[in-house]
């Protein structure tokens, strides 16, 4: 049996599984990874989403994150890593996602428990009354747009500066530390405190099956099985397994 196989036959006898993923598995929906070649602070400032800068230029934050983020995200699609991942919950034996990722492609592909580790695009908050806002419901003309109220609206994905939503990370950790295997998909493990759930499955007893192209902070340290494929390429091939 080659690790190929040995990691389907893994993924089959899951009781517990969870998907941990990062800016990688979207690159192939079109989306641009923050760091590497084609990295978005290649070409952006990443300041503007600095919270204390945002704070005392909300406008000049919003006119450069309307083309960071809610230009090429919006009309992304979820691609085959994604939809199978989406599959492998609905089956049964994969309970969940932790993303890094705050796109909502995996929510587009079908998959119900994604826990947003660093938030979403797809929703607002009101930084005057705190009233909640879908991006579908905001006109984002206006720089910055605002809330009936007049006050200035946060997307509500993680800044620079800003913690991590507490119920994402209860929610994550609950996963890391149930999972029997966890299937790390597209991230470098570089990004603090989110790379410390796949540290969390493994010292929970969990079995680690990785797909990244290039080796990550993860593959040598506590990597079971590792496929340095495009997440497109190994998840059609485990499709045809399932």
């Amino acid at each position: 049996m080659n690790d190929f196989q040995e990691a389907v036959k893994l993924i089959k006898n899951a009781s517990y599984g969870v998907s941990f993923t990062g800016a990688g598995i979207s690159v192939e929906s079109g989306i641009a990874p923050f760091t590497g070649a084609g990295g978005l602070w290649n070409q952006y400032d990443p300041k503007y989403i600095e919270i204390n800068f945002f704070m005392a230029n909300p406008q000049k934050s919003w006119c450069e994150m309307k083309k960071i983020f809610f230009n090429d995200m919006h009309d992304a699609v979820p691609n085959k890593a994604h939809q199978v991942i989406a599959a492998l919950e609905k089956q049964g034996n994969f309970k969940g996602v932790i993303t890094q990722n705050i796109d909502g492609l995996h929510q587009k592909a079908g998959s119900k428990n994604v826990q947003e580790f660093h938030g979403t695009i797809y929703t607002l908050s009101c930084l005057k009354c705190g009233k909640q806002y879908k991006l579908s419901n905001v006109n984002l003309s206006a720089d910055p747009p605002c809330c009936t109220c007049g006050g200035v609206l946060k997307p509500n994905f993680v800044f620079y500066g800003e913690g991590i939503p507490p119920l994402a990370y209860q929610n994550s950790l609950e996963l890391a530390q149930n999972c029997d295997v966890m299937i790390i998909v597209g991230t470098a493990g570089q990004v603090m405190p989110a790379c410390s759930m796949p540290m969390v499955a493994k010292e929970f007893g969990a079995k680690i099956i990785e797909v990244n192209p290039q080796p990550s902070a993860f593959t040598d340290r506590i990597t079971d099985y590792y496929f340095p494929q495009r997440a497109t390429e190994f998840f059609a091939d485990l499709e045809r397994e399932l």
